[in-house]
């Protein structure tokens, strides 16, 4: 399935640890992911990014199981988290960056989508997305999530997820100049 690690992943078998009472192998998990949710974190909360990460590994470590598709459920919570931050009034009313802060956010696998002199353009046109898009976005793009995996942090069906990927791709091609020939 599309949102299965790869073959080499050490993440199930750190799970299998990690289920059966194995701390260090928790700490691993830890490590192994910290980086990534942090990243996803910053996007909702942004300088509390470090703090509501801490809050969702505690609540990892903390639960009487750790589900098979650890990465996906790790995410979801992040993404809970994140949300009941913001619903509780200790950021903005926006769930997602406006285009100010994507502009410094947006990095990795996400902005090879455009070249360099493209990225406010970009973020302006991501910004623009309705949340459910650019959400869906975020989570492909800038946190390499697969179908799979966004329909399981989202909670919706994977059809739902496809669609969403291709609405807003069209609606950033559509409004973002075509790039340039050097």
């Amino acid at each position: 399935m599309g949102g299965d690690p790869p073959p080499d992943d050490p993440t199930s078998s750190l799970v299998a640890r990690f289920r059966k009472g194995d701390g260090a192998a928790g700490r691993a998990l830890v490590d192994r992911y910290r980086p990534a949710i942090v990243a996803f974190c910053r996007r909702y909360v942004g300088d509390e990014a470090e703090d509501a990460a801490q809050e969702v590994f505690r609540r990892a470590i903390e639960a009487r199981e750790a589900p098979e598709r650890f990465r996906a459920w790790l995410f979801r919570v992040a993404r809970n988290h994140c949300l009941n931050l913001l619903r509780a009034g200790r950021r903005g009313a926006s769930p997602l960056p406006s285009a100010s802060g994507l502009r410094d956010a947006a990095s990795g696998p996400l902005t090879h989508l455009v070249r360099e002199e493209q990225r406010e353009a970009f973020a302006d046109a991501l910004a623009s997305l309705p949340e459910a898009q650019r959400e869906a976005l975020l989570l492909r793009y800038g946190d390499g999530l697969a179908r799979g995996e966004i329909a399981e942090v989202l909670g919706v069906p994977e059809s739902v997820v496809k669609s969403r990927l291709f609405e807003g791709m069209k609606r950033l091609r559509a409004r973002l100049p075509p790039p340039s020939r050097g």
